[in-house]
């Protein structure tokens, strides 16, 4: 089933003299369970794209289709709430882990939610669970300065994973991560797509990172310069 659909999606940044087109004419479709990367070198849109991705920066132009609803057509939002979606469909993991830091990593998952009106005692056996499944159960009252980055990383992608979102995005999720470690969260994301039929989204600029992910997007200059199998990439 088809989670994404992205048609001729355009961002400018500024006007006239000092116009920047960050993302020219981007197609590209992911379905549940699929594990995607967006590739390419710093400056080439992939945060960009995946910032209008996560319906958090406006579009200039084009389509967005998600889950069976058109988000945003031509130059505007088409007036689903679009906070709602973000809330209960979207899941985002980003590049410096953004845990509250005075919430312990189990406060942290429960965290979004309390935002979808999770009764109390469901809530916590949800974030429990996630911490399980992350294998992080036992840090579950530590506090993220007690956790290493790695451990930080896993509580991270629990809780954006609490509200069964359809779709998971993350932001050069292994940069801060030595390699044996960043290998671990992107099992991590590959488990998370095959088990829980997540469409997941990466974006990244090491080539090592993406191993076996189902399709990848090269970007560069704000145009998709090539769309490729993980397993012939170089």
């Amino acid at each position: 089933m088809e989670i994404l659909r992205v048609e001729g999606l355009s961002k400018i940044f500024g006007s006239g003299r000092l116009e920047v087109r960050a993302l020219e004419d981007i197609n590209l479709s992911v379905s549940e369970g699929d594990l995607v990367a967006l590739l390419g070198p710093s400056g080439s849109g992939k945060t960009t794209l995946l910032l209008c991705i996560s319906l958090i920066l406006d579009p200039t132009g084009g389509k967005i289709d998600f889950d069976g609803q058109t988000i945003f057509q031509k130059n505007g939002w088409t007036g689903v709430d679009i906070r709602r979606v973000r809330r209960e469909k979207i899941g985002f993991i980003f590049q410096s882990h953004n845990l509250i830091p005075f919430l312990t990593a189990k406060q942290n998952v429960l965290f979004p939610l309390s935002l979808i009106g999770l009764g109390k005692e469901s809530a916590e056996s949800r974030a429990m669970e996630l911490l399980k499944y992350m294998e992080i159960a036992e840090r579950a009252d530590y506090l993220p300065a007690r956790l290493s980055g790695g451990e930080q990383q896993r509580v991270a992608i629990a809780r954006a994973l609490a509200n069964n979102a359809k779709l998971i995005l993350a932001d050069e999720p292994t940069a801060s991560l030595d390699t044996g470690r960043g290998m671990r969260v992107m099992e991590l994301l590959r488990k998370i797509a095959n088990e829980n039929r997540s469409a997941v989204i990466v974006v990244t600029h090491d080539v090592r990172m993406i191993e076996g992910f189902d399709h990848v997007y090269q970007l560069k200059d704000g145009h998709i310069v090539g769309e490729k199998m993980s397993s012939t990439l170089k």
